[in-house]
């Protein structure tokens, strides 16, 4: 079913701002959220939605979204909780680097579910909340400790979500991109996160497209790049391979240079 009533964060450029224009030109009404309100003002503008900038990482902003848009809409019958940070760096990343990804990456999500789960589990018609991940989540980022740790638990908390509320017409499923050709990638220095993201990446409509085409049944797992299933169950069945793999590349990364 096509989803009529969508909210998406992070919907000021990027994977986000894709979502938005997809999800219009496929008929629905948008409230689109950005932390950067001139971003969210062009973008619903172009798409004849409504902008309702706000930190996704605050409890107190991402209230008055939902209830912006539940005023608005009528309801919501897609919540995309699309904001994300990636930062490169070790264990010796600032502690507040590590505590902004967590907020943004993480806690972005439990303050939506917060938010959303008491209007949607008193409804019959219940609702689809979409959680931007990462393949990180599923692998890991070489590069990005912060990063590669939050989308770890981003990940777990749309499992539970789903396992704990499924039977109460709640669908969540896990956008899970490795890259995407956004400003996360391509701006700023190299490093190797950002080395590794730039193979294969994607332009974010064509992730858009695999949005919109998963929406059309409820599986949990969204993966624009097909090959990340296989990466995904080589690092479940074949451990201690997957990871001597990924250490392969990272000797690689350092004799290039790239932290």
């Amino acid at each position: 079913m096509t989803p009529q009533k969508v909210v998406v964060t992070g919907a000021g450029s990027g994977i986000g701002a894709a979502l938005a224009r997809r999800f219009a030109a496929d008929g629905a009404r948008v409230i689109v959220n950005d932390l950067n309100a001139a971003a969210a003002e062009a973008v619903a503008a172009e798409i004849g939605g409504r902008a309702v900038p706000g930190d996704a990482a605050s409890e107190a902003d991402v209230r008055r979204l939902v209830d912006a848009a539940w005023d608005e809409l009528g309801g919501i019958d897609l919540f995309c909780a699309n904001a994300g940070v990636l930062a490169a760096g070790d264990p010796d990343a600032t502690d507040a680097a590590w505590e902004r990804a967590w907020q943004v990456n993480v806690m972005s999500h439990v303050y939506a579910s917060r938010a959303l789960l008491p209007r949607w589990l008193d409804t019959e018609a219940g609702g689809r909340l979409l959680v931007t991940v990462s393949a990180a989540g599923l692998l890991t980022l070489l590069g990005s400790a912060p990063y590669s740790a939050t989308k770890h638990a981003a990940l777990a908390y749309a499992e539970w979500l789903r396992a704990t509320y499924a039977h109460r017409g709640l669908i969540v499923q896990a956008l899970c991109p490795q890259g995407v050709r956004t400003d996360m990638l391509l701006t700023g220095g190299e490093s190797a996160s950002k080395a590794q993201l730039a193979e294969g990446a994607l332009e974010p409509d064509e992730v858009a497209a695999v949005v919109a085409k998963a929406l059309e049944g409820t599986s949990f797992l969204i993966l624009p790049h097909p090959e990340a299933a296989d990466y995904y169950r080589m690092r479940a069945t074949e451990t201690d391979r997957w990871l001597s793999g990924m250490n392969k590349v990272q000797r690689s990364f350092d004799r290039s240079g790239l932290t």
